[in-house]
């Protein structure tokens, strides 16, 4: 039956053990010591994992280069060359050529625009909009208080200022200020898609 001492394997863990907790010193080294391994290994983990990211992004091309070196084929990459996109131009129109219907979708927006009657909800407001206006753009008209539009009426009748085969911009006068006023062509016919202050 072996006997057992303070001098076996388990004293000499214990010593080691016990060594750190003798002192506050010893614990603060310790501690310190400890935590730069742990340091360490974590940075040479994450760089060791970048590495290794890199060398698996690059595993495809480089499995590629082997099966291919082994049929004798290169692995070189051909850049494809896509041909040149010429730039967008929209066609412009001259002036003249203002669909009437488009011109008379204009007046009638701003016409809407302006009546607001007090006590004019802006969802009564929006509706008296609707038949001339996209849906995309009832969605920011609905936000819109009618009270702060500061024109009443119409005063003149609508201006083509720029042209394009399925737009048109329209300047409207009213009694404060000018509107202008983008229609745009759609399935359901001339429709307002955005204004601005002139």
């Amino acid at each position: 039956m072996p006997i057992r001492s303070s001098r076996g394997r388990a004293g000499a863990y214990r010593a080691v053990w016990q060594w750190p907790l003798r002192s506050p010193a010893r614990l603060a080294v310790t501690v310190v010591v400890l935590g730069g391994l742990v340091f360490g290994l974590v940075s040479l983990g994450g760089s060791g994992g970048a590495a290794s990211g890199g060398l698996i992004a690059g595993g495809g091309s480089g499995g590629n280069r082997w099966d291919s070196g082994s049929s004798g084929v290169s692995a070189t990459p051909t850049p494809t060359l896509l041909p040149p996109v010429p730039e967008l131009t929209p066609e412009a129109l001259p002036v003249s050529r203002a669909p009437r219907q488009a011109l008379e979708t204009a007046r009638v927006w701003a016409s809407a625009w302006v009546n607001h009657p007090d006590g004019t909800t802006s969802q009564q407001w929006v509706a008296g909009l609707r038949p001339y206006t996209t849906d995309e753009f009832l969605g920011v008209l609905a936000g819109v208080d009618p009270s702060n539009v500061p024109a009443s009426r119409v005063t003149g009748p609508a201006t083509a200022t720029r042209v394009a085969a399925r737009s048109v911009e329209a300047t409207v006068p009213t009694d404060t200020l000018t509107l202008r006023i983008l229609v745009v062509d759609t399935e359901a016919g001339w429709k307002v898609s955005r204004y601005d202050r002139a």
